[in-house]
């Protein structure tokens, strides 16, 4: 009788620790659910990162006082752009990142980031111009000379040899700046740079200098890879107001090129005829 009670004692204990096991199991699972499923009140989880959610804040609150000013349609326009910013920022969830699968919350924005092209946005355009390869480059690569044609430039301002600070024009009348260093340079064929840590606007790129075709002087190409504060949405926005790096970049070099062979640009806007281009 002793070690019948004994038997089922042990079959009690034993059932015991199962459920015990089958409930740690069922509260872990739960557990990685609520993790895995949409925030409580109905949110959905963060999907941006500290960085795009401030940007998106201060963006929306540009907008949002743009359209006070503008007023009518427009007004209406940007004032729903701005709420739709400040929600983003305020809440961290984008319902296009989460449509897309896209999630950049705790992922770090660095120069390293920019430079591979994982989180960066990349430009590429050369052109065509009739002036010799070495010419071309000891002008640019005098970064004093850099804002006679690159409109959207401000000022740059040597550190030293290597070391460049910048300052751009921004959407909406605002202003970037960061500090750039030299990483590869071969007189009369590369300048290659990449911005510092703590810049405005991590970038990294290139301006090649080219023998063309046929004795047709000098292809100067310029490969950019950059992170605007927002990532792409910020690229997006930048869109919106005429602040778009792939066509800053082609209106730049159409200038340069003007510059060198005719020593002067036109003040005729937006008569580009694109001749002389790679897109």
């Amino acid at each position: 009788m002793e070690n019948t009670q004994g038997i089922s004692g042990r079959t009690i204990i034993d059932h015991t620790r199962m459920d015990n096991m089958q409930a740690a199991e069922r509260s872990d699972m739960n557990i990685r659910t609520r993790e895995n499923a949409p925030e409580q009140h109905g949110h959905h989880r963060k999907n941006v990162g500290e960085m795009e959610r401030l940007a998106s804040v201060t963006v929306g609150s540009m907008l949002a006082g743009l359209g006070l000013k503008r007023g009518g349609g427009t007004g209406l326009a940007l004032g729903a752009l701005a709420l739709s910013l400040l929600h983003r920022g305020a809440t961290g969830h984008c319902e296009l990142y989460h449509a897309l699968g896209v999630n950049t919350a705790g992922k770090p924005h660095t120069a390293g980031a920019a430079l591979d092209g994982q989180a960066g946005v990349k430009v590429e355009k050369s052109v065509t111009i009739n002036k010799p390869a070495l010419e071309l480059f000891r002008f640019w690569r005098d970064f004093n000379n850099l804002a006679q044609f690159m409109k959207h430039l401000e000022s740059v301002r040597s550190i030293d040899d290597k070391k460049s600070h910048w300052v751009a024009k921004a959407p909406v009348g605002t202003t970037v700046e960061w500090d750039a260093e030299i990483i590869n340079e071969r007189e009369g064929e590369l300048i290659a740079w990449r911005s510092l840590p703590g810049s405005e606007i991590e970038n990294a790129g290139s301006v090649r200098f080219e023998a063309a075709p046929g004795n047709r002087g000098t292809m100067v190409k310029v490969s950019l890879i950059y992170n605007p504060p927002a990532g792409k949405f910020g690229a997006a926005v930048a869109k919106l107001f005429g602040e778009e790096p792939a066509l800053q970049i082609h209106e730049d070099l159409r200038r340069f090129k003007m510059l060198m062979e005719a020593g002067e640009i036109s003040t005729i806007h937006g008569q580009a005829s694109g001749r002389g281009f790679d897109e």
